[in-house]
């Protein structure tokens, strides 16, 4: 087979393999692709071995991804966080940036070299910081927020350095011409200032997708060679363009046509860079690799905590926000890259730069788990203890008094019917405190708080614990020790209905059912069914489904036997729907 045909090939078998496995594992997408580039490249299997061309064309992504990252930077956003990304993406640059660099310079770089590689590795990796975020639930916290600030500004300040590496290399450097550098830059500036939007408009009006594809990326990488003529960074100009058009109407579009490219591309970008990274070194000097990953790592870990204390971060999500923010930066291995092709550091640091990042990006999980670790370590508070429960003659126990126990709880207060409510959330307690409610603080699952709520002389208890775990935990404690309790409980799912209705739980509502059902209703009225009509189909696909559920509940751990069950009973409703509509077309009246 050709090696042009078998090398996208043998990318795509690689990232469809890999990539889903890493995230699976927790390692996200980038080191999927890294670690799919080392097991094919010249140092694992050997299937690929044009790495120079492989690496050519995935720097498209590079200059991709650019492009979209100006797409991104509107003003009005830019506006709004502004402190955030300037003060803090500044002071979080520099103070990481200038001791890696002193630190780099007194393991034998040379001062340019040394500034290149401190400035660079202050950089973290934006693909794995919003991942790690998002898997934490930190993305719309303060922590989340000023990360996502400080990740923004990074990728600004990527653009100059890749700007200023090659300059670095000597005013003679043959690839650097300034005269036609400024030219270039001026040329994008006041194209994508006055002739791209008539020409984007031009374009939209053929009407053919596939056009408007064409032209997004002729723009692209018409831009990238013009900044490689003049001797500049293909990514500046995209990201000019990008910044350009941030507030054109065809944003949306272009971000649409250009993102699966992005994808691919980057994908490539990071396999190829596995691919080029000298395993050979890592074998020979593991104790080195790994020992100058581990230290830069915690240099700018440590550095990140500090400088988090003046931010709008709480103290307890500082650390966590160090930890995620601690590993080297995707655009690290275009600037290295670059730095080692015009000589601003050698091939053998360019190597060892690379395998650094490579590492830190691998070692990030560990990175964040140290950031939790040292946040419940530095802010430890005693663990608060249960609220003494004055149950008042309440014939009522609410457990869990989130969305689901607020609504029951206000029902039963409305009409005059005492409650004790327990619940485990302190932040909650203190805001329904402030309202008038009678919360208490406590773990329902324990049997000494369920009596001190008076449970041997209440009549109900409303289970609505979110948690499926604890909410039959609860049922098996009261049904042990308070026989005489009559359960309200509250389900999730299907599983958990069951697993209920097996302790004998009659009384269960699913959460979202009933709720959904009346979607459905309104949806139907708003198509123009008769409201008599859409509430027919509502009762009909209610009883419907009690009937499947029924019939089910003796099956439920039977995988099979459920999957035959849902089947049968859903081309049966489909059945029933058909008549009805037959005989309203017909003019009877459906049963």
């Amino acid at each position: 087979m050709p090696e042009l045909l078998l090398t996208p090939i043998v990318f795509l078998v690689t990232a469809v393999l890999l990539v889903p496995l890493a995230q699976r594992l927790g390692l996200g997408s980038v080191l999927g692709y890294l670690i799919g580039g080392c097991i094919i490249g010249p140092w694992g299997l050997a299937l690929i071995h044009k790495v120079e061309l492989a690496s050519e064309v995935a720097e498209i992504g590079v200059v991709l991804m650019l492009f979209l990252i100006g797409l991104e930077l509107q003003p009005k956003k830019l506006l709004a966080m502004r402190r955030l990304v300037l003060g803090g993406g500044t002071l979080q640059l520099l103070a990481c940036g200038l001791p890696l660099a002193g630190a780099a310079w007194l393991l034998g770089l040379p001062l340019a070299g040394a500034l290149v590689a401190g400035v660079t590795l202050a950089l973290s990796s934006t693909a794995i910081a919003v991942q790690n975020m998002q898997e934490r639930h930190l993305d719309n916290t303060p922590a989340g927020n000023a990360a996502f600030a400080i990740l923004l500004f990074q990728d600004m300040a990527a653009i100059p350095l890749l700007v200023v590496t090659p300059m670095l290399a000597g005013a003679g450097h043959p690839a650097f011409n300034a005269p036609l550098a400024f030219g270039a830059v001026a040329a994008v500036l006041v194209g994508g200032r006055y002739a791209l939007p008539p020409l984007l408009r031009l374009i939209a009006r053929t009407g053919l997708r596939e056009i408007f594809t064409a032209f997004a990326l002729l723009l692209v990488l018409g831009i990238a060679q013009l900044m490689t003529l003049a001797g500049l960074s293909m990514g500046l100009g995209a990201f000019l363009a990008g910044v350009l058009l941030a507030s054109s109407e065809y944003r949306k579009a272009l971000e649409a046509d250009l993102e699966p490219f992005k994808g691919l591309l980057l994908g490539l970008f990071f396999t190829s860079v596995g691919m080029s990274a000298n395993l050979g070194l890592l074998a020979n000097e593991p104790l080195l690799v790994l020992g100058l990953a581990a230290g830069f790592m915690l240099l700018k870990m440590l550095v990140t905590g500090v400088i988090a204390r003046p931010m709008p971060i709480p103290a307890v999500q500082r650390w966590p926000f160090a930890g995620v923010l601690a590993q080297g930066s995707e655009f690290a291995f275009v600037v290295f890259g670059v730095a080692g092709s015009v000589g601003v550091i050698s091939t053998r640091w360019d190597q060892l730069l690379v395998l650094m990042v490579a590492v830190s990006m691998a070692l990030t999980p560990l990175a964040v788990a140290a950031g939790d670790r040292a946040a419940g370590v530095l802010n430890r508070e005693p663990p608060r203890e249960p609220d003494a429960i004055e149950p008042e003659g309440a014939r009522v126990i609410i457990a869990g008094f989130g969305r689901v126990g607020q609504i029951a709880g206000r029902i039963l207060m409305a009409s005059g019917i005492k409650v004790t409510v327990l619940d485990n959330d302190p932040d909650l307690i203190e805001s329904l405190r402030r309202f008038g409610f009678r919360v208490f603080y406590g773990d329902a699952t324990r049997l000494d708080l369920l009596q001190a709520a008076g449970a041997g002389k209440a009549s109900v208890l409303i289970n609505a614990i979110d948690d499926m775990e604890a909410s039959l935990k609860l049922t098996d404690l009261a049904q042990q020790y308070f026989p005489h309790l009559k359960i309200v409980a509250r389900a999730r799912n299907l599983s958990h209905v069951y697993e209920l209705r097996a302790r004998g739980i009659e009384l269960i509502e699913r959460e979202t059912f009933e709720s959904a059902m009346l979607i459905g209703q309104h949806a139907l009225e708003q198509m123009g069914v008769a409201h008599d009509k859409a509430e027919r189909a509502r009762r009909k696909f209610r009883k419907h489904n009690l009937e499947t559920l029924e019939a089910i509940q003796p099956f439920y751990q039977d995988e099979s036997k459920m999957i035959s069950i849902t089947q049968a009973a859903r081309e049966e409703l489909a059945r029933s729907f058909e008549q009805d509509r037959l005989r309203l077309r017909d003019g009877d009246t459906p049963d």
